[in-house]
């Protein structure tokens, strides 16, 4: 009866993710909707069934992706039969949300890098390379734009081309913050159904409670010291401290969140008002700059403990 019910649900989770897997693929406008879906079928599955059970799931939709939907098909199994068996597994055996969420990363950032090591030797396509070609055609024809209309927009276009040669430097961090970005949304996104499907799972706490070690100020602190004595561009030294860099500063920015949430809760303030900060990350470059300084100061002096002091 188990084996039973076993096979079948397998069937209906992989035909619900060859469904997302072809529409992904055939509607792209739907990509940025569809992603956050499709660990799902992995997930529960293994959560349900244990890891053996997966693996075979796994197995059989590789091949059925590849016959179905061609190469294209094929990251969409690895990439999220990756990190959907991975989190199920350990959400099976009851794992801690931060250690699920630690092996979910690790997971995702192997995937990528599995996917772009392929890109670039079975293929012989470089995808930041492509992007970067692309990106760089844009602004030139913006450049040729302006000045047709005799307006002067070589200074901007050369910020703009250096900050693509940045992009270059900083796949490392790029690929370490989509892992983890993905295997939090997997979370959240998999608290909502497995919370339906009565499969015990440890939610995550809230986000204003969130706060990283403090040893990470330190280590930012000197990646700013060493990115200020500079190194020659292009060498590993180079790609290392502005990597570590970037990965930290936006742990601050994280950090600098997780602020605005405890104060908002604390004060009882509009919940929209969080949400607003986050999304103004991405519209106003003054507030990316905001967040990262509560960050720093969160961190050096426990700012959410005072605030709680404060009201009491």
């Amino acid at each position: 009866m188990q084996r039973t019910r076993s096979l079948t649900e397998g069937a209906i989770l992989s035909g619900l993710f060859i469904i997302l897997m072809l529409l992904t693929i055939f509607v792209p406008p739907l990509v940025y909707i569809l992603l956050w879906f499709m660990p799902l079928p992995f997930l529960i599955y293994t959560a349900r069934y244990g890891l053996r059970s997966a693996l075979v799931m796994f197995v059989v939709l590789f091949l059925l992706s590849l016959f179905i939907g061609g190469l294209a098909g094929v990251p969409f199994v690895f990439m999220f039969g990756l990190g959907g068996i991975t989190v199920g597994e350990m959400i099976r055996r009851k794992n801690e949300p931060l250690f699920v969420l630690t092996g979910g990363s690790l997971a995702y950032i192997t995937s990528l890098m599995v996917i772009y090591a392929v890109t670039i030797l079975v293929f012989n396509i470089n995808p930041v390379e492509t992007l970067q070609n692309a990106m760089r055609d844009s602004f030139n024809q913006a450049e040729s734009m302006l000045n047709s209309i005799g307006q002067d927009g070589t200074e901007s276009i050369e910020t703009m081309n250096d900050a693509i040669v940045q992009i270059g430097y900083m796949i490392p961090v790029i690929m370490v913050g989509s892992g983890a970005g993905f295997a939090v949304i997997t979370q959240a996104v998999a608290h909502y159904f497995l919370k339906r499907l009565s499969i015990p799972y440890q939610p995550f706490p809230p986000f204003r409670e969130w706060n990283f070690p403090k040893s990470l100020l330190w280590y930012y602190l000197a990646a700013i010291v060493l990115t200020l004595i500079g190194a020659e561009e292009g060498t590993t030294l180079y790609l290392l401290i502005w990597n570590v860099y970037w990965f930290l500063g936006s742990i601050m920015i994280i950090q600098g969140c997780t602020v605005v949430f405890y104060y908002c809760y604390k004060k009882s303030l509009p919940k929209a008002l969080p949400i607003i900060f986050v999304i103004s990350l991405v519209i106003l470059p003054i507030i990316p700059l905001f967040a990262r300084i509560l960050g720093i100061i969160d961190l050096g002096f426990r700012l959410k403990e005072r605030l709680e002091t404060d009201k009491k």
